[in-house]
């Protein structure tokens, strides 16, 4: 089983700070939320969990070792991504782009075997996408590419999977396909996940703990009841907000309040 651990991290772009001494851990079994607005870093915090690039401070860890020191080949075997605007070549078959999930597990010049096209067309049959197998990636939609990333990243078969707004160009139904089927593997293998989203209703319904950022900061963390409220909606968004408890599950639910500045009646 995999522990991730985020320690005092700080991030930039040059010397433009985007995150400052963030801390997090998250155990086997379970799915870390992050949410805010646009230009929170939200992203940034995944792309360097998954060492696109490097902390200016602080160190992620991965059971224990800095992912900095550990090669890279085996960091894939460990850590599956699902990054927010994948760049796939535009000839290659969905198909092939799944196995190419499998390259970790293959040595030097070794071929796919049977057992690697077995979990291929698997994880295409998790999302939905065998009838796309044969389609070329320039042909897809958006949210038929980000299912096929997601079949990539389930035939990788890591240990840990961290996903930048994965449900990004999905209708409501592959919205929920998608978080259906990373919370059920987050449970039933005991997977460490974390998850960006802009969906704060998703995001209260699938994750056990929630980081609301806001100026490179941590504004809120915690369960999703202690995170998503009104005050925190206001303060981070900018936004009037109605919270309500979810009516099957009690989880928090929220309702904007749209609509409320009306024109002015002519004079």
């Amino acid at each position: 089983m995999i522990k991730l651990e985020v320690q005092n991290i700080t991030l930039a772009y040059d010397r433009n700070i985007v995150i400052r001494d963030l801390t997090f851990q998250v155990t086997p079994g379970e799915m870390v939320g992050l949410i805010g607005p646009n230009g929170s870093g939200k992203s940034t915090i995944i792309k360097a969990m998954s060492r696109v690039i490097h902390p200016y401070s602080g160190k992620i860890l991965l059971n224990g070792k800095n992912i900095a020191q550990i090669p890279r080949e085996e960091l894939a075997r460990l850590l599956g991504v699902v990054p927010q605007m994948p760049l796939l070549p535009s000839a290659f078959t969905a198909f092939e782009i799944v196995l190419m999930g499998r390259n970790p597990h293959l040595r030097l010049f070794q071929y796919e075997g049977e057992k690697d096209l077995n979990i291929t067309w698997q994880a295409m049959g998790q999302t939905a996408t065998q009838p796309l197998a044969e389609r070329r990636i320039g042909e897809l939609s958006g949210g038929e590419i980000q299912r096929i990333v997601i079949a990539r990243v389930l035939a990788q078969e890591p240990k840990s999977i961290l996903l930048d707004e994965p449900t990004a160009n999905l209708d409501i139904s592959h919205q929920i396909e998608i978080l259906d089927l990373i919370k059920n593997l987050c449970l039933e293998n005991n997977l460490p996940v974390v998850i960006a989203l802009h969906d704060l209703n998703l995001a209260s319904q699938y994750c056990d703990r929630l980081i609301l950022l806001n100026n490179g900061q941590v504004h809120s963390q915690g369960t999703p009841s202690e995170v998503i409220n009104p005050q925190n909606i206001k303060e981070v968004y900018g936004a009037e907000g109605c919270v309500y408890a979810h009516p099957v599950n009690g989880l928090p639910t929220v309702l904007l309040k749209a609509g409320s500045r009306r024109p002015a009646k002519p004079a």
